[in-house]
């Protein structure tokens, strides 16, 4: 009789699959990899394996997740995992059954995307330009704070995932370039606008780094093929530091850092636009949004606006 594989044996061909076929990325795989371990180690507590578990089984990890105070939002995406986990050893026959198939996960409502006002991100951008300017900082403090100011008018003008944003390529910061191109989820590419004041900063932050280059000749970030260079393992600026700086300058901008992270302002950007009059498609398109029932959270931005037009233009409208 041939062995069972093993949960991790199950994990890393389902996590190939997805790369190979679905293009993953691998955040998309590191969250899959974490989610699956967690289940895996349940089941190894209740004497069970990915090839032998039962529905029942899997609703007592559910109501296990329930009990360790998990949110309705990480069980969803629990039971996520485990569906997409057994349809795959089902369609490989690795098992004759989907025992997640009829399970039903928790009822949640699509919370609205916290979004800064266009005053507040207004008052951040001005803040990192006066650090960026300042005449008593270092070279080094000058060259961060320009990058930090780089980053920031960029991600606002062009609603960027941090992940893209932080990876961007030295060549996005061609002279003259009105749109750079963007290595999205799935590894798709799309192109997006830049906007005059991202280009300039671009420029900016690109002047200061090859002037640092003349001083630095060896410096491997002087001649890193990254925008935002770094010494760690990826090369380039990682979303966790870009994160820290940018609570940082909320708070020096009078702002509560637990309002303001790289994800915020990707909202910012999109509410700003439908607020202005931006078409939903369009939206979608530059947020790189494959379903655009994704970009209709932000349909509650359109609802508002069409309520204030009736109002403010509607001839029988009380004024």
């Amino acid at each position: 009789m041939r062995a069972k594989p093993s949960d991790s044996k199950l994990t890393g061909l389902f996590l190939d699959m997805l790369a190979a076929e679905q293009g993953a990325g691998p955040n998309t795989l590191d969250a899959y990899r974490r989610d699956l371990t967690d289940f895996s180690e349940f089941l190894g507590r209740v004497g069970h394996s990915f090839a032998d578990a039962e529905t029942q089984v899997l609703r007592d990890y559910l109501a296990d997740l329930d009990t360790r105070g998990f949110k309705s939002t990480s069980v969803a995406r629990r039971l996520s995992a485990m569906r997409h986990l057994y349809r795959f050893l089902l369609n490989e026959r690795i098992r004759g059954d989907d025992p997640a198939a009829i399970l039903s996960g928790p009822k949640r409502g699509r919370g609205l995307p916290k979004v800064l006002s266009i005053a507040d991100v207004d008052r951040m951008l001005r803040r990192a330009k006066e650090l960026s300017e300042a005449d008593d900082a270092s070279p080094s403090k000058r060259l961060r704070a320009l990058r930090l100011y780089c980053l920031l008018e960029v991600l606002y003008a062009t609603g960027l995932r941090v992940s893209e944003l932080v990876a961007l390529p030295r060549s996005a910061a061609k002279r003259d370039a009105r749109m750079i191109v963007v290595r999205g989820k799935g590894n798709k590419e799309r192109l997006v606008p830049l906007n005059d004041a991202s280009r300039q900063a671009m420029a900016d932050y690109l002047g200061a780094t090859e002037a640092a280059k003349t001083e630095k000749k060896k410096d491997s970030l002087a001649t890193s093929k990254w925008l935002f260079p770094s010494f760690g393992e990826s090369g380039h600026l990682t979303r966790q530091h870009f994160a820290r700086d940018l609570k940082e300058l909320a708070v020096a901008s009078g702002l509560q850092a637990r309002l303001v992270s790289p994800h915020v302002l990707r909202h910012a950007f999109a509410s700003h636009l439908l607020h202005n009059g931006a078409d939903l498609r369009i939206v979608q398109t530059l947020l790189g949004h494959t379903d655009i029932s994704t970009t209709q959270i932000y349909t509650h931005v359109v609802e508002e606006r069409l309520k204030s037009l009736v109002r403010d233009l509607h001839p029988l409208a009380e004024k």
